[in-house]
């Protein structure tokens, strides 16, 4: 996850609308396959993994992140014990969470199969990344992406890998036009010098907050299994032959 986003939505961070939305997401792609436990790269507070914890998912997790102040940290969520390492040499972990991972770092490829060729065979790689190069705006500046993607590049970035796409799709659909075109707006604005680069995620009032997450739950139920055409991320779900 973005560690700069989570730095300035705080503990709020556990009940706003978007990381809901994406945990419900990560929830319903992984619930056919979920294991015993978990690797989650990129994984900041561990918000993720606890939402897994929190529905049964996994029991316990390992959290990696250079952003960490110590190379390792034990915490106990719900009676369940949490890892918090700086770096992973080795993992037996079956099922690798990689969200909003991929587009922060320079060779995407190699990041990748870093993390998959450790992990056994059978073994699960959840992916999410931001989608649609048009849509780079000062929201990408500041959160110091690279790149964002298609779901064909994500896939075929999958199978460069070594990995089989298990399922892909795009969410955050219903937001899409509204905020292509504020994205496209800002783009012109940070060029034109009219605008500084800052993240577009900010705290919600709790009637907005609500209705966000209500209008995503309708997305994930009538419109995930199909969507393949447009979305503000891009997940994928790939398996380990």
């Amino acid at each position: 996850m973005d560690v700069k986003e989570e730095d300035i939505l705080g503990e709020s961070v556990y009940g706003h609308w978007y990381y809901v939305s994406k945990g419900n997401v990560i929830r319903h792609l992984l619930k056919p396959v979920a294991g015993k436990s978990v690797l989650d790269v990129g994984a900041g507070s561990g918000v993720f993994s606890k939402s897994l914890m929190n529905h049964d998912l996994v029991e316990n997790a390992r959290c990696v992140d250079t952003a960490y102040e110590v190379d390792e940290k034990l915490e106990s969520y719900k009676g369940k014990c949490i890892r918090f390492v700086r770096s992973v040499k080795s993992a037996d972990e079956s099922l690798v969470l990689m969200i909003d991972v991929l587009e922060h770092v320079e060779d995407d490829l190699v990041v990748l199969k870093y993390y998959s060729d450790q992990i056994p065979s059978g073994g699960h790689v959840l992916i999410s990344v931001p989608a649609f190069n048009f849509l780079w705006s000062g929201h990408d500046v500041f959160l110091e992406h690279k790149r964002r993607y298609t779901l064909a590049k994500l896939e075929r970035l999958v199978n460069s890998a070594g990995l089989e796409v298990v399922k892909g799709r795009y969410f955050f659909g219903f937001l899409f036009p509204v905020v292509a075109v504020i994205r496209l707006i800002k783009r012109a604005l940070l060029n034109a010098g009219q605008l500084s680069a800052k993240s577009d995620l900010t705290k919600s009032n709790n009637f907005v907050n609500f209705l966000l997450i209500a209008v995503h739950v309708i997305e994930l139920k009538v419109l995930f299994s199909v969507n393949r055409i447009v979305g503000l991320t891009a997940f994928c779900l790939a398996k380990k032959p």
